[in-house]
């Protein structure tokens, strides 16, 4: 090949230039991400693990993405600090007692930090302020309760098996009560028993009314009720009267 034609030299050229345009735009996309060409303020906070959390992800306030992870800093064993680069336009709504806590992009997306609403009449974040923090629930924990839970449902759904075979095949006092037609036809007569005690008892009361011994405690009931009904009518009626008054 001729290294000194023209068309190589023009190949040449578009393959320069379309370099450098890949390399501009890789340059400015991944600026964008990081935030490194919007003007920024730097906010901090510490927490007792990190649950994986890595520099470059994502800062969210009320949903939106609003700046990046730019430092994690191991302090001691049981504190890791990390620093946060945010938007210079989402200041003015981020106040002092903003709580961070730790979430991830869906179930087993990145890690990303979350910044919640403060108080609306507490002072604004300064320039590197320290926010407080909320732990985040380890994935590990959740995933650990999960199984035990399954595994006292497997339990209880074994269990459950087991008495219902017993009860069909007539074992135990609900299965006695469900496969034996006797126990059944006893049921039965107990019922039809009650409902003739019942029909005795109404039948003992109504001749008590008509017993002259009695008469009298009957008669004082029902002027009793009837008075009592009286006055609850009169109280409706005054209460009508008043309303119509109005």
């Amino acid at each position: 090949m001729d290294t000194h034609s023209e068309k190589y030299k023009v190949r040449l050229g578009m393959f320069i230039a379309g370099g450098l345009a890949l390399f501009i735009g890789a340059i400015f996309i991944i600026g964008k991400q990081k935030n490194l060409f919007d003007p920024v303020f730097k906010l901090n906070t510490t927490f007792y693990n990190v649950s994986g959390l890595q520099v470059g992800n994502n800062v969210r306030f009320t949903g939106i993405n609003v700046g990046t992870v730019d430092n994690i800093t191991i302090i001691n064993d049981s504190t890791v600090r990390v620093d946060m680069l945010i938007k210079s336009d989402v200041k003015k709504f981020i106040k002092s007692d903003c709580e961070v806590t730790i979430g991830s992009e869906g179930l087993i997306g990145d890690k990303l930090v979350v910044i919640t609403q403060g108080n609306s009449s507490s002072p604004l974040a300064k320039e590197g302020q320290h926010l407080y923090s909320t732990e985040p629930v380890e994935t590990d924990a959740i995933m650990a309760s999960l199984q035990v839970t399954a595994e006292n449902a497997e339990v209880i759904s074994q269990e459950f098996a087991e008495i219902m075979v017993k009860v069909n095949s007539g074992e135990g006092t609900l299965g006695k009560l469900i496969q034996d037609s006797t126990i059944a036809e006893n049921l039965n007569q107990t019922m039809a028993n009650l409902k003739k005690s019942s029909k005795g008892l109404d039948e003992n009361m109504e001749a008590a009314k008509h017993n002259i011994l009695l008469k009298g405690y009957f008669n004082k009931k029902k002027r009793a009720a009837e008075k009592k009904k009286q006055e609850e009518e009169n109280k409706k009626l005054e209460e009508q009267k008043r309303k119509g008054t109005k």
